[in-house]
């Protein structure tokens, strides 16, 4: 018995073992050539990705950093509030209501991007961060409310009468009693929202069209050489480093609080 108890665990570990190599693999290796040049080793690269005229510039990282902040901050009002309606709160229609969101999922965004850049024109919205943002904040909303309406329903529903008890109104309630205790929800759907909005790529290439509200994935792409019109391809790798290097931050400070939101919202789905 004990030696199969090792067997499996050497079985497990060796699994998960090849399955993080197989998924840093393409990361190592960017970093990898990112770093390698003509001569050895160097920040070359990232030199020609800061300096190059159709490198990142700041305004390329600010738009990504506002996009990324409109839309966190969007999702987890919208998905905090829709999540303790649902989970909390009993109303006719709120489990067909709540399939329609769900079936959001269903349809591929990049079929209905034209549509929503109609959309925004007529809202005064197009070209524009603030419209981009929505149109991510829409398509996120169907995993956060999923998410956020697990998360309070894992919550017991004495701490809501306790909190009535004590003359907690339900705003009071949602603010002073449930949201600490959804925090790790919070953070999943915050994560989310950020590694979604920080790297998208086909949305800001529909939806923008100046070039000075350019998000760092479009710069990034349009990483080229100005001889022959060959692409540089160390630049464009030094390039997914610098756009890879902040969601690796954020996944390391909030991967415990991202896997007890992962799991709360297993148990209840």
């Amino acid at each position: 018995m004990q030696r199969t108890s090792r067997a499996n665990r050497f079985a497990f570990s060796a699994t998960g073992g090849a399955l993080a190599i197989l998924f840093l693999f393409p990361l190592l290796w960017s970093g990898y050539a990112s770093l390698r040049t003509s001569s050895g080793f160097g920040l070359e690269n990232y030199d020609r990705l800061f300096t190059s005229d159709n490198g990142i510039r700041p305004h390329n990282v600010v738009n990504s950093l506002t996009v990324s902040a409109l839309t966190v901050g969007g999702t987890l009002l919208v998905a905090t509030l829709g999540g303790y309606a649902f989970g909390r709160f009993k109303f006719w229609g709120k489990e067909a209501l709540f399939l329609v969101t769900l079936a959001i999922l269903m349809v591929p965004y990049a079929t209905i991007l034209i549509a929503l850049y109609v959309l925004l024109g007529w809202l005064g919205l197009q070209d524009s961060l603030i419209g981009l943002s929505l149109v991510l904040i829409m398509f996120q909303l169907p995993f956060s409310l999923f998410m956020m309406r697990n998360s309070f329903e894992a919550v017991p529903a004495e701490l809501d009468e306790s909190a009535q008890v004590d003359g907690c109104n339900s705003f009071s309630t949602l603010t002073r009693i449930l949201l600490p205790a959804v925090r790790p929800g919070l953070i999943t759907v915050g994560l989310f929202a950020f590694l979604t909005s920080w790297n998208e790529f086909f949305a800001p290439l529909i939806l923008l069209n100046s070039t000075d509200k350019f998000t760092t994935t479009l710069a990034v792409v349009n990483m080229r050489t100005a001889s022959h019109g060959s692409i540089d391809y160390a630049a464009l790798e030094a390039g997914v480093v610098v756009m890879a290097v902040p969601c690796l931050i954020l996944f390391a400070f909030m991967q415990r609080s991202y896997v007890r939101g992962f799991t709360s919202g297993a148990l209840k789905g």
